[in-house]
């Protein structure tokens, strides 16, 4: 795994607390609409993280139908874990995307929110979900789209350049770095899925506190431990640079904030 995907220690509390609700949430609604407008019985979900798009299915599929949720960081799971009661149709699983731990054919839907970005073999991820998919079945998942469209990373991103100058800090590079839309098609394509279906999602998100969101941007992943790393200035004072470089570009206090993402739906043959 590499340093960009590791959400472990207190991220998990962090990302769920102070970034979910403001960038996640709406986005998971969204793609849990697009898996169960489906009917699938056998869903899973790769790269789940704290659960926002796992509790949306799991509010939204039949009670027949079983979800399996997974990530490869379990400690992200385990903040998940607590957004379901006990009986709930729900198995929690670590797994790397590339390496899927289950049988050929074992699911009817797959869906991925903003994980495909992180994986470093994206093309083996692609034929790992179609390997695991049931003929018929579908893959659902979406990406951010670029800096451009989301000026909130590309703030942050540029805050922390600034502070770094001789050695800055990747992270932010890598969320918004995988929007190329015919890119993704073709290794779609490649790994052999059709009647593929591409959305671009524009979103006005609420912030109702840009301290608890800067805390979140910087404390929400792992750029908090690639700062802390370089030992010249604690990630806190990043937090403080970064609230007002994001009230004087990006958004008031409270606000709204533009935000885009990219949905793809592609299916296995029948």
């Amino acid at each position: 795994m590499s340093d960009h995907a590791n959400f472990t220690g207190s991220v998990p509390e962090h990302y769920d607390r102070n970034l979910g609700p403001v960038i996640f949430a709406g986005y998971a609604a969204d793609l849990a609409r697009r898996v169960a407008a489906h009917d699938p019985q056998q869903v899973l979900e790769i790269a789940a993280g704290t659960g926002f798009v796992t509790r949306h299915l799991r509010d939204l599929l039949p009670a027949s139908a079983h979800l399996t949720a997974t990530d490869i960081n379990p400690p992200m799971l385990d903040v998940a874990r607590t957004k379901f009661r006990a009986g709930e149709q729900v198995a929690f699983q670590p797994a790397d995307a590339s390496a899927l731990p289950f049988p050929d054919g074992a699911f009817e839907a797959v869906a991925c929110q903003f994980g495909v970005m992180f994986f470093p073999d994206k093309t083996q991820s692609y034929r790992e979900v179609h390997r695991v998919l049931a003929p018929g079945g579908r893959y659902l998942f979406n990406v951010w789209d670029s800096h451009k469209h989301n000026p909130f990373g590309r703030v942050t991103h540029g805050v922390v350049q600034r502070l770094f100058p001789a050695d800055p800090p990747q992270f932010y590079r890598v969320p918004f770095g995988d929007h190329a839309i015919d890119p993704i098609k073709e290794a779609l394509i490649e790994a052999n899925f059709i009647d593929i279906t591409i959305a671009v999602l524009r979103r006005e998100a609420d912030v109702t506190s840009l301290a608890t969101f800067a805390q979140g941007l910087i404390h929400g992943n792992p750029v908090a431990e690639q700062i802390r790393a370089r030992g010249s200035i604690h990630p806190n004072r990043v937090v403080d640079v970064l609230v007002e470089a994001l009230r004087e570009e990006v958004v008031a206090d409270p606000g709204r904030m533009p935000i885009q993402a990219i949905v793809f739906e592609a299916s296995k043959p029948g």
